[in-house]
């Protein structure tokens, strides 16, 4: 399965695909984590150190084209065998960091090439988690068109869900298949609970979880403490589990 998690800037993406990386990891290790946002901060929430992108390599190949360097292999050997290399592999989940956009020049066949062996290698995982970058543009630049599953995550507001149903309507224009388009309200106090679900059904938007402002994540946050040492009885973290459990 590929679970796609977007939202705008600040409503909290990457802490979320923090903590449904950590709750999926309850029920397999089998997972790929793409952190496809060029302002990469999965793995600092996840707590591993990455030292080269996918980014870094595509300049590296891209230059090796310009200079005509032979590089021993077919290009997309060579990528392949780079991306393999720039795995990061822990006990729970693998990691492979995007990393920067693309620089000047043409890009379409690399990028292309790396689409291809980006898909052959989640089919060796049982779950594919892909952190998007803030916005629409992932989804006219089809980055994540092959996703069973995407996540919009927004903050408590009309406003913010109609985020969530902007990025809904643009993918049924662009004609980006999801099986199932579901949103999660952050920060949501208490006493919105009820106007955040009768927004989302104003809307149509198929809410699958509010979940509360958290003293203990605003502290990890400012501490620099990786979310996914956040403890397991943890409120948000509970309930980004019965998520996992109850559609995962």
């Amino acid at each position: 399965m590929i679970i796609a998690v977007s939202g705008k800037g600040g409503v909290g993406k990457t802490a979320f695909t923090t903590l449904l990386i950590k709750a999926l990891s309850k029920k397999t290790n089998s997972i790929l984590v793409v952190d496809a946002d060029p302002d990469s901060n999965l793995p600092e929430t996840l707590g591993v150190e990455v030292e080269k992108t996918v980014g870094d390599i595509r300049e590296e190949l891209k230059k090796a084209i310009e200079e005509n360097k032979d590089i021993g292999m077919s290009k997309i050997d060579y990528l392949k065998s780079k991306v393999y290399e720039i795995l990061v592999e822990t006990d729970n989940y693998d990691l492979l960091v995007m990393g920067r956009p693309e620089g000047s020049g043409c890009y379409c066949s690399v990028n292309n090439w790396l689409r291809q062996i980006i898909d052959e290698l989640s089919k060796y995982y049982e779950y594919v988690v892909i952190d998007t970058e803030a916005g629409l543009e992932h989804l006219s630049r089809r980055t994540t068109q092959n996703v069973d599953t995407m996540i919009v995550i927004t903050d408590p507001s009309k406003r913010g869900l109609g985020t969530a149903k902007r990025i809904k309507k643009l993918a049924n224009e662009l004609e980006v298949k999801f099986k199932d388009i579901y949103v999660v309200a952050n920060k949501v106090k208490p006493e919105h609970e009820k106007l955040i679900e009768e927004y989302a059904k104003e809307l149509k938007l198929n809410l699958i979880g509010k979940l509360p402002y958290n003293k203990e994540i605003a502290e990890y946050d400012l501490k620099g403490i990786p979310l996914w040492y956040l403890p397991e009885d943890n409120e948000v973290y509970k309930k980004v589990k019965e998520i996992v459990d109850k559609y995962f």
